[in-house]
């Protein structure tokens, strides 16, 4: 163990393969299950708002840990929190497996939950460690692929694993896939650690965790109680006040949990903040199973199979976009990419009952490729502004950004939906959105993508003024190094 750092680039793709392993499997465990929701409903003999737990439970324990478990990773070490991270979610999939009740099974996705969050919020903090500043985009671009491959293949490998083995079988394939997992990272990660004498913020890791809490409950079940409702309005408030709090005991500590003046850096913030935007509208595509289902009368299975045409063109494209952020830089090719993406959200704003497949594919593959531009590069230049020493902080913000941005954009786009479908549509007392007639549908999606592309639009005007911030800086840098030359 040493105190100083020496990086040691020869094991870098052993270190990306080790990591991707717990990733990928933390982040399909948050899709996979949706798809047993109702076989479980059934099985365990529990009622929908208890079921619908085994997701939120996991959800929650996720958004709420992620930045202590991160601060916690720059001050004792990386290695060590993530493979403990491996062994408890390895462990916890295993109890989920052979949970006999309902309750057990919240408990155990807690336990499991706990072990995901531990994997998140440092895996991208090890993985930039492993490469050099050359190559840290193309790494990057790999782990978004895993990501993105973890969210498209859980409800597909969810839907067959139910038919042919049952739902048990859903948690216990985790368990060689942790086992492997957990020997590459004891074998190839770097046990670095940092030195001696670092402070963990308590108060402000308490309150970090009753915020971002009461916000996910707020914005998780404000479409279903309504969002004037006294526990939505008392849980936002909460959320707010407990901000308000925490930036202010943050901004008074030597040793805060969050170090604030990573915000001084607009560039910095910006990233964080176009990040967001992008995972609400990506978030927001949970509209098209009602399209692709009740418009277009596709099955369950087609439409699993048409909803993996944006993951998997994100997931191809985002490897190739890291590269190039090495070699030109991250902030053009990300503005790039949601340039992309607002023109593919306007595109897949004019489906109707008339489009055909291929004017499915052609319209929803784009969202895909800008989003898969834009990842990696924007990733990229989030870990790259952090220094050695807050780079778990750092990773743990970007995981945070990416999780909210699920959370807020799934009722913002759904209030959207359904305000366009009540809108043209009078529907009977008792009917949700989703039961009505499917032109009305038809409108609710396209005000849906009309939505992502003002959101997506916003991020543009933010990535315009990142990537001139980040030229002006260049040229001032530039004319640092060849003004005293040339005098």
């Amino acid at each position: 163990m040493t105190t100083t750092y020496q990086p040691d680039y020869s094991r870098k793709w052993w270190v990306l393969l080790s990591v991707a392993m717990g990733i990928f499997l933390s982040t399909i465990d948050s899709s996979i299950v949706n798809i047993a929701l109702p076989t479980l409903e059934e099985s365990l003999g529990a009622s929908f708002a208890t079921v619908q737990w085994v997701v939120v439970a996991y959800l929650l324990v996720v958004t709420s840990l992620m930045l202590g478990i991160a601060r916690l990773g720059d001050m004792i070490g990386k290695k060590r929190i993530y493979q403990t991270g491996m062994v408890v979610f390895t462990l916890g999939s295993l109890l989920c497996g052979m949970a006999p009740s309902i309750g057990m099974l919240i408990a155990f996705r807690v336990l499991q939950g706990v072990g995901a969050v531990m994997m998140q919020a440092l895996g991208m903090a090890i993985v930039t460690e492993a490469f050099p500043r050359t190559e840290r985009g193309r790494a990057l671009g790999i782990m978004g692929t895993v990501v993105s491959l973890g969210i498209s293949i859980g409800p597909t490998l969810g839907g067959l694993i139910l038919g042919s083995v049952g739902w048990r079988a859903i948690f216990l394939v985790n368990l060689p896939v942790g086992v492997v997992g957990l020997a590459l990272v004891r074998r190839h990660v770097p046990d670095w650690r940092p030195p001696r004498g670092q402070r963990f913020d308590a108060p402000g890791a308490v309150l970090l965790l009753l915020t971002l809490l009461a916000l996910s409950l707020g914005l998780t079940f404000g479409p279903e109680q309504g969002w004037d409702s006294a526990p939505i309005l008392a849980a936002l408030l909460g959320a707010a006040v407990g901000m308000g709090v925490f930036l202010w005991v943050e901004s008074r500590l030597d040793q805060p949990m969050v170090d604030l003046t990573l915000f001084r850096d607009p560039l910095f913030s910006i990233s964080l903040l176009t990040g967001f935007l992008v995972f609400m509208v990506i978030a927001g595509m949970f509209v098209l199973p009602f399209y692709l289902e009740r418009v277009k009368g596709y099955d369950p299975r087609q439409t699993g199979l048409f909803l993996t045409v944006v993951p998997a063109a994100l997931g191809l494209t985002a490897p190739i976009a890291g590269a190039l952020s090495d070699r030109y830089g991250s902030r053009g090719i990300s503005l790039i990419g949601l340039t992309v993406a607002v023109a593919a959200c306007l595109g897949a704003s004019t489906l109707n009952e008339h489009t055909s497949t291929l004017g499915y594919i052609i319209r929803l593959l784009p969202v895909g490729l800008g989003a898969g531009l834009f990842q990696s590069p924007n990733n990229s230049a989030i870990m790259g502004a952090a220094p050695r020493e807050r780079l778990g902080v750092a990773s743990g913000l970007l995981s945070l950004s990416r999780t909210f941005g699920q959370v807020t954009g799934l009722p913002l786009i759904g209030a959207v939906f359904a305000s366009r479908v009540y809108a043209v549509t009078p529907l009977a007392a008792g009917l949700d959105a989703s039961e009505a007639p499917p032109w009305a549908i038809v409108e609710g999606v396209q005000a849906a993508f009309l939505a992502g592309a003002a959101l997506v639009t916003f991020g543009v005007v933010l990535a315009a003024i990142a990537f001139r911030m980040d030229q002006r800086r260049r040229m001032v840098r530039a004319s640092e190094v060849t003004g005293p030359a040339t005098r």
